[in-house]
């Protein structure tokens, strides 16, 4: 819990378009900021599915140019952040409009430190490091689950170090962010299931922080409510507007949480796998979640029976520990009834990746010194972390 009478900051876009048709609202803020011409960081997989035509159509009506880069990978790289700078200055652009899930909007955010700052990216690795504000920014949303269109979270890889650095700072704030539902209608039952258990994993983990306020815990709580409700919808029927809407809700809601309230050592240590071996970021958080929490349980107990209760878990007459541990028992349903692996070796199959137990030590290492791992509820030491490590691999 937050200290009383310490003074909280709370960090949140400008600017919020959020609903169907909410996407038709961007030539708008393009001319509101003045930009002329846009860099469209994006990736292969939105312009496959269309999605990016949606909205270079809306900007052609408007007689807005733009350029577009879309080499951004899962896990966006450094040189990824190289060649979008690289490209932003060469045709000339004066804003930043990012398209997709977390790797667009990280790779745009990185772009955008690189524009305003200089020198390499390795060097804002860490909190309130950035000095000065990004090109004016507005952050399109494809999927319900990162909320990095609305943080001031960045994480980048670093390829070199295989490490996954975190970047945090209100500079990196969008100026816009856009949800609109009719954007994720497309997405796979998977990419749905893994980017509404990142979204469940912001709010839990927000939710038992060191860090929380009575504003953060609003936001987590709904949005636990929310994906409680509709991601099983969402992953069974992906047209179901109800369902998507109650998502896009319920992901930027978490996000809302964890950008004020911070995370835990489930994103830090997810951080690793994803920079080690390039394994989707949802699906590894939804993972290690359960695990995490179970070790967190004993610090938080009256806030996971609150979790328990309302992921729809009956606790009466339960007493308090049992009633908390519900809360993990509810975690476990949720992911298994969305189709998430239970093992790092099953997900790393699903993806043709090959891991090694021997990376272990130095993973540990990095997570101990991932930002995330500052909020944490309960300490952890080295043999712990290696630990749920091992219990997940």
């Amino acid at each position: 819990m937050s200290v009383p009478g310490k003074m909280h900051s709370f960090f949140v876009p400008g600017i919020s378009l959020i609903g169907v048709g909410a996407c038709h609202g961007i030539p708008h803020y393009v001319h509101t900021y003045h930009i002329t011409k846009p860099l469209i960081v994006t990736d292969k997989g939105i312009v496959n599915t269309g999605i990016l035509k949606i909205i270079t159509d809306i900007l052609d009506g408007d007689n807005i140019p733009y350029s577009i880069y879309d080499k951004t990978v899962p896990n966006p790289t450094d040189e990824n952040v190289t060649e979008g700078v690289a490209q932003y200055k060469a045709d000339g652009c004066d804003g930043l409009i990012s398209i997709g899930g977390g790797s667009s909007h990280d790779c745009c955010k990185g772009i955008g430190i690189l524009l305003s700052n200089g020198g390499a990216i390795y060097q804002y690795e860490g909190v309130d490091k950035v000095n000065h504000m990004l090109p004016h920014y507005i952050a399109i949303n494809t999927t319900a689950g990162t909320a990095s269109e609305l943080t001031r979270f960045c994480v980048i890889t670093d390829k070199e170090r295989h490490v996954k650095m975190s970047i945090v700072d209100w500079f990196l704030t969008p100026n816009v962010a856009v949800n609109d539902p009719v954007l994720m209608v497309g997405m796979p039952p998977s990419l749905t299931a893994a980017t509404g258990m990142d979204a469940l994993t912001h709010a839990i983990e927000a939710y038992v922080s060191t860090n929380t306020t009575p504003m953060t815990d609003a936001c987590a709580e709904q949005s636990i409510r929310l994906v409680a409700k509709y991601l099983r919808k969402a992953v069974a029927n992906g047209k179901d507007m109800e369902a998507r809407e109650g998502m896009a809700y319920a992901q930027y809601l978490a996000g809302m949480a964890f950008n004020n309230a911070g995370l835990g050592y489930v994103h830090a240590m997810a951080h690793q796998l994803g920079g080690f071996y390039s394994l989707p970021h949802g699906e590894c958080n939804a993972i290690l979640l359960p695990h995490v929490e179970s070790f967190n349980l004993i610090s938080r107990l009256d806030r996971f029976v609150r979790i328990a209760q309302m992921m729809g878990e009956c606790t009466d007459g339960l007493s308090e520990r049992a009633a908390a541990e519900l809360a993990i028992s509810a975690i476990k349903t949720l992911s298994k009834d969305v189709g998430i692996p239970t093992t790092i070796t099953e997900l790393a199959a699903r993806y043709v990746k090959a891991i090694d137990p021997r990376d272990i030590p130095a993973m540990v290492g990095h997570a101990q010194k991932d930002t995330c791992a500052a909020t944490n509820p309960r300490t952890m030491s080295l043999e712990i972390i290696s630990q749920l490590y091992k219990d997940v691999f």
